[in-house]
């Protein structure tokens, strides 16, 4: 059966959809477009699987497609005039609506043209991949990459509904696939003992991608991010604490080149660095730290940070972090499975013990 959640945000509130075969069901994805004209926007590998699907659910409409290269790397400023340029040259008005099929990339750089163009037009996330499901398809986040700094041009800009077909994950490659799990072990880490358990115990379930399993899991996530998002849109408090991992993932991603390493694998690493560094503070306990860097690498995730990387690079990356605040490198840490907290005063020789 078809999950219905609500993104709580007042007058842009707005629903997440879940279920097995939604592409198919046209009524979800009609609603939520006010006029005739729509624009969406996919990659070279998502597209030819199911831009027809979504065509045949828009049948008299008018509707035409950009499609960008797949890959981290191309969230980037080229691509948003691409789309941009698209949208002037095919008559494009503030009554249009923009539709995300894809990944993660898809998601933020269409949603980030969606709050320029015309000062803001509509816009519908339909993730494909794990990690855009659970994660960034929710809560308004929209950004391109820069070449110092991920995720550092964008705005908060909330869609008019998500749109979640569990069967889109078929064709996911495993490696993608075990990306995104790194973001449903977070929400289990940063606030969820009770969920992290079930992570624990269902497992090989996940790994054999149980359709029941998949559903259960991509639910208490959205439930728990539209939770966190309802309290606090724009990230001046409890929502920061998604960014779990975040600060170490994203020096890793920037510093290795955009898709060397998958945003999840980075996180995952991200995560266990922040889990050790925790257990030095006193917080975790080593029984915590094995938990969790054991579920991690269950899903073939990396715990260690490249070999190539120095300390140095990883500070140069993280003092340009989003979170900071007054020159002071603010980070997520978990005090126990379940709990984390922010902290804005460790010191250079507490993080050279976990980097």
């Amino acid at each position: 059966m078809m999950a219905e959640l609500i993104v709580q945000l007042a007058n842009r509130s707005y629903p997440i959809y879940i279920e097995a075969g939604l592409l198919l069901n046209s009524n979800p994805l009609i609603r939520h477009i006010k006029n005739k004209k729509v624009c969406i926007v996919s990659n070279d590998v998502v597209a030819p699987l199911y831009i027809d699907k979504i065509k045949h659910s828009l049948a008299g409409f008018d509707v035409d497609v950009i499609i960008i290269k797949d890959g981290e790397a191309q969230k980037n400023l080229a691509n948003f005039e691409l789309i941009m340029s698209h949208l002037l040259a095919n008559k494009h008005g503030r009554d249009t609506t923009l539709i995300a099929l894809g990944g993660g990339v898809i998601g933020d750089i269409t949603g980030f043209a969606a709050a320029c163009y015309q000062r803001g037009v509509d816009f519908i996330q339909i993730p494909t991949t794990v990690l855009s499901q659970v994660d960034s398809s929710v809560g308004g986040k929209t950004a391109v990459n820069h070449p110092l700094g991920k995720n550092m041009i964008g705005a908060f800009y909330q869609p008019k509904a998500v749109i979640i077909d569990i069967d889109s994950l078929n064709t996911l490659p495993v490696r993608e696939f075990n990306a995104g799990v790194s973001e449903v072990i977070k929400y289990g880490i940063l606030g969820d003992i009770e969920f992290f358990d079930w992570l624990e115990q269902n497992k090989e379930a996940i790994k054999e991608q149980n359709p029941s399993i998949l559903q259960q899991m991509i639910q208490r996530c959205c439930q728990a991010k539209a939770d966190i998002v309802s309290e606090d849109e724009r990230e001046s408090g409890v929502r920061a604490l998604l960014n779990l991992g975040h600060t170490f993932g994203h020096a890793i991603e920037a510093q290795m080149g955009y898709g060397v390493w998958l945003h999840g694998e980075a996180v995952a690493t991200g995560m266990v660095q922040a889990s050790r560094l925790a257990a030095n503070l006193g917080y975790l306990t080593a029984n915590d730290v094995d938990r969790i860097i054991s579920l991690i690498s269950y899903f073939d995730l990396p715990v260690e940070a490249p070999k190539e990387m120095t300390f140095e690079h990883f500070i140069e990356h993280m003092s340009r972090d989003k979170k900071n605040i007054d020159g002071n490198i603010r980070l997520i840490i978990p005090t126990a499975i379940g709990k984390t907290q922010i902290f804005d005063n460790i010191s250079f020789e507490q993080l050279k013990l976990v980097i």
